[in-house]
């Protein structure tokens, strides 16, 4: 991160020169009207906007409270604890934190020099996320229906991309823009997430989850990711065989979780990468098919048409001069 953004977010807030001057505890009034810590929506956001920022209150105990938004936590320097369903969970420098709406938790205090940011949201901002991701994006629409739930049971998702620099220079991006308050923030913070989203999705086996049916879904996100990776010689035998797990159990599981089978979760994936090199390469329609993992020509133009209501050979002409496909 800049210097001097870096040092900008540093600046000792009115809040924190309160709490170093000897107050004791979070002045509830600044994020709530009610009885229950529940951080409101209506204290935080400006009339019109979809997200905002602040930095994360330091030299105090954030006791368990919950939100009636999304929030986002990344930690610029430095680190930040917080306890969740009664587990400490760590962010370091460089790594985000989903927590869903009204999900509980609390805060350690955090030093001088750890610095963290609370993007705050509503759930409606990830539509633009979730429009970039395609509509055919199982793992899109796994990670949406998290963010989208109600629920109190300490939904979160800890992506650990320190190391993932596209992530980093969106998310600097990012604060600039709410920091400064420049441009069209809306749109074009709406726009930056959505490509945050995108390498998140591409990130996902860096991805630590707490959710209802946890052991199911952390099964789903490596069928997921392993789809994602193995598409062309992918079975559900050898992925049986990887999580040591019978073929019924876990065919229920993928079934449950992500509403497609296993078989249909990996046409559509083949489907779509078919898709992509139609129309942005040159190869015959015959090497594309091999490059999915089709061995049968005839199967692969059945399933095709049967999916997009055209031939192979019709879906390139119609396409391949458009530069991004939508399914």
């Amino acid at each position: 991160m800049q210097r001097a953004l870096l040092d900008q977010l540093k600046i000792i807030t009115e809040e924190e020169r309160k709490i170093l001057d000897g107050v004791a505890e979070v002045d509830r009034d600044l994020y709530t009207s009610g009885c229950d810590f529940i951080v409101d929506s209506a204290k935080m956001f400006n009339e019109g906007k979809l997200i905002t920022v602040r930095t994360h209150t330091r030299f105090i105990h954030f006791p368990a409270h919950r939100h009636n938004f999304i929030e986002v936590l990344y930690v610029c320097q430095g680190k930040l604890v917080n306890i969740i369903g009664g587990k400490e969970v760590v962010i370091q420098k460089g790594e985000l934190l989903f927590l869903n709406q009204f999900t509980r938790h609390e805060i350690l205090p955090a030093g001088k020099d750890d610095i963290a940011i609370n993007f705050m949201i509503l759930p409606e901002f990830f539509d633009v996320a979730y429009t970039m991701a395609g509509n055919n994006n199982v793992l899109a629409d796994f990670l949406v229906n998290v963010l989208r739930q109600d629920e109190e049971r300490g939904e979160y998702l800890h992506f650990r991309v320190a190391e993932v620099l596209q992530i980093q220079n969106l998310l600097e991006n990012m604060i600039y823009s709410l920091v400064t308050g420049k441009g069209d923030q809306n749109k074009i913070n709406q726009t930056t997430m959505g490509l945050i989203f995108l390498y998140l999705l591409d990130s996902v086996q860096y991805v630590e989850m707490r959710v209802p049916n946890q052991y199911e879904n952390m099964i789903s996100m490596t069928t997921l990711e392993y789809i994602e990776q193995q598409y062309k010689t992918a079975t559900l035998t050898e992925l049986c065989e990887q999580l040591h797990l019978p073929m019924h159990t876990l065919s229920k599981m993928i079934k449950k979780s992500t509403g497609f089978n296993f078989k249909e979760l990996l046409q559509r994936k083949r489907l779509n990468k078919a898709v992509e090199l139609m129309c942005e390469t040159d190869l015959p329609i015959n090497d594309v098919i091999a490059a999915v993992g089709y061995e049968n020509n005839s199967y692969f133009h059945r399933v095709f048409k049967e999916h997009y209501h055209m031939t192979p050979r019709a879906f390139r002409v119609a396409n391949s001069s458009k530069k991004q496909v939508h399914l």
